[in-house]
């Protein structure tokens, strides 16, 4: 920087050189970090292009739009996804040869895979938020709402004969759950987290009525261990899909959203005086929450989703020394914790959900050997 005749000082435009220097004169640790997340984000590129391909692959269906059937028919749109797509699986056939297994051949186990690789993002990166404005609770209750939702849907689908997504009822359930947590915490003069801890209860009961009553005047079989304890045969092809859609906009959201929530969350009071829609950012990160939770409910099961917003967190609290990096070392702990409780349930034929969250307190229980400490303030950049 430099001075000009009026005594200002004139900003060096800020080259690609300098930016990179600045990242390494962090140290190896920054490095190490700033590297494991575009690993991590090019894991997620992969993962959400094999979503794509599994629904490119398949013609569209009679009933389709001309347009879209004539686009299939003109490109081959679809016979080219299906070979990229069988990449992936002779990519699975390797690895069962390898490992001795006999899953990583089979499409079900990739969608799994690429669905918990998504969570494993996601859910760190909005828990983030939440430990840090002590909203742990609200990742529990929205899991109950959303498991509410799937009760409603599945008594829905029995009742009326309806063939759409069950996790999209459970996605709006759950969004209009977090709305009334929301509406509750504004109106009422109990503590704030009196009224989570009425949704919670609440919704679950409303639950577990509608699936023991469901029993007795519909067909329609309830595989309720899968959605309560977390199943990789619980992911489909559509809640693969609806789980990348959602893992971007979330991912959009936070990134652009990122300085308000960051304010809000360590300054709610000076926020509202800077007139800040503090109403808005809080409806929007429970929102955000409900969708997250929408989605790891697939892997990791409505009693356990809760720890992968709150787990990962925590543990990278212990160590790292600014918000930021926080946030970093919160996703790279929720993908280990993903990878490696995958490869747990795999070789021991168990739920992937508690695998997930055992693996996530190992992490938790070894950041704490290491700091040495139990918390410390945080730097917010």
């Amino acid at each position: 920087m430099s001075r000009n005749e009026d005594g200002a000082v004139d900003q060096e435009p800020i080259s690609t050189a300098s930016v990179w220097n600045r990242v390494l004169s962090g140290g190896p640790r920054r490095t190490i970090e700033l590297a494991g997340i575009v690993a991590v984000g090019v894991l997620a590129v992969l993962m959400i292009a094999f979503v794509g391909l599994d629904w490119l692959r398949h013609a569209p269906s009679s009933g389709a739009h001309p347009l879209i059937e004539s686009l299939y028919a003109a490109t081959g749109v679809d016979r080219a996804a299906a070979a990229v797509f069988g990449q992936f699986l002779i990519i699975g056939q390797w690895m069962d040869y390898y490992l001795g297994t006999n899953v990583f051949r089979h499409p079900f186990m990739w969608r799994s895979i690429a669905t918990g690789i998504l969570v494993g993002i996601v859910a760190p990166l909005v828990g983030t938020f939440l430990v840090h404005r002590q909203m742990a609770l609200i990742g529990e209750t929205l899991a109950h709402t959303a498991f509410a939702g799937v009760a409603v849907g599945l008594l829905f689908i029995g009742l009326t004969g309806w063939n759409g997504s069950l996790l999209f009822v459970a996605l709006l359930v759950s969004i209009l759950g977090a709305l009334a947590v929301q509406w509750l915490t504004e109106q009422t003069n109990t503590f704030g987290d009196v009224p989570i801890a009425i949704m919670l209860t609440g919704s679950f009961a409303i639950g577990t009525l509608l699936i023991s009553w469901g029993r007795d005047v519909m067909t329609v079989s309830i595989d309720i261990e899968g959605y309560l304890f977390g199943s990789l045969a619980v992911v489909t092809a559509s809640g693969a899909r609806m789980m990348a859609v959602l893992s971007v906009v979330v991912v959009v959201l936070v990134a652009v959203t990122y300085k308000q929530l960051l304010f809000i969350t360590f300054d709610e009071q000076a926020a509202r005086v800077a007139r800040l829609n503090v109403r808005g950012y809080n409806t929007l990160l429970v929102v955000m929450t409900a969708v997250v939770v929408v989605g790891a409910m697939q892997v990791l099961g409505v009693i356990l989703v809760a720890g992968m917003l709150v787990i990962p967190v925590a543990a990278a609290s212990q160590i790292a020394r600014s918000f930021r990096e926080t946030l970093y070392l919160s996703v790279l702990i929720g993908q280990c914790s993903i990878l490696g409780g995958f490869g747990f349930a795999i070789s021991q034929g168990l739920p992937s959900g508690g695998a997930i969250i055992l693996v996530a307190i190992l992490f938790y229980l070894l950041a704490i050997a290491i700091s040495g400490r139990s918390g410390a303030a945080l730097s917010m950049h």
